[in-house]
C-alpha cells in the first residue's frame, strides 16, 4: 500500500538563483508601477501610449498594434511584437524569457502567455521557463492559454479557453484542454 503521509520540504532548499529577469532592481519596480498604472488600469484606453511606453522599457513593437485595456505584461524587455497586432482586453504577457508576436496576430480577451511554471517533481516547485513563438497570422482565442515552450504555427488557431501545452501546427485550429487538432484553417 502507497504511503500518501505528507513530507515535510525544506522550502530553503528552493532555489532559482539562476534565473535572471534582466532590467536592473530600479527597472523592475520602475515597469510595476508603469504596468499598474497604464496598462493593467482599465482607465486607460489609449494603445498608441502604451506602445510608447513598452518601447521605452525596451519591447520591440512594430506598426499598428493595438493594445486594448487590462493588459499586463510582465518583463517588456523580453517582448517583441510585429506589425498589425491586436492585444485584447485583460490579456496577461507573462514573459519570464522572450515571447515572440508575429506579424497580424490576434490575442483575444483574457488569453494568457505563459512562459514560467514550477517542476511538479521537485518538492521545492523549481522555477522551469520557456519561450512562446507566435507565428504570422496566429490566433489565440478568450481565455486560451499558451504554455512555456509552445510554438503557434503561422495562422494556427487556439479555440477560446483552450490550453496549449505543445506546437500548434500552421492552419490547424486547435481546441480543448489539452489542445487537439480538430481541423484544417482554410483561408478564403
Amino acid at each position: 500500500m502507497t504511503d500518501f503521509r505528507q513530507k515535510k520540504v525544506d522550502l530553503a532548499a528552493y532555489n532559482n538563483d539562476w534565473y535572471e529577469p534582466g532590467g536592473s532592481a530600479f527597472k523592475r519596480t520602475l515597469w510595476y508601477f508603469v504596468n499598474a498604472l497604464f496598462f493593467i488600469n482599465p482607465l486607460n484606453p489609449v494603445s498608441a501610449l502604451k506602445v510608447l511606453l513598452l518601447r521605452l522599457f525596451g519591447a520591440r513593437i512594430g506598426k499598428g498594434v493595438v493594445i486594448k485595456s487590462g493588459v499586463n505584461v510582465k518583463y517588456p524587455w523580453h517582448l517583441q511584437v510585429g506589425n498589425h497586432v491586436w492585444i485584447g482586453e485583460n490579456v496577461w504577457i507573462d514573459d519570464l524569457v522572450k515571447v515572440t508576436i508575429g506579424d497580424n496576430t490576434t490575442l483575444s480577451q483574457g488569453c494568457m502567455l505563459l512562459t514560467g511554471s514550477h517542476d511538479y517533481k521537485q518538492p521545492t516547485f523549481d522555477l522551469v521557463v520557456g519561450e512562446i513563438h507566435l507565428e504570422e497570422g496566429a490566433w489565440i482565442g478568450a481565455k486560451a492559454i499558451v504554455c512555456p515552450n509552445v510554438t503557434c504555427g503561422s495562422h494556427s488557431v487556439l479555440a477560446a479557453g483552450s490550453v496549449a501545452t505543445k506546437n500548434l501546427e500552421p492552419y490547424t485550429i486547435y481546441q480543448g484542454n489539452p489542445a487537439e487538432a480538430k481541423r484544417e484553417r482554410i483561408l478564403e
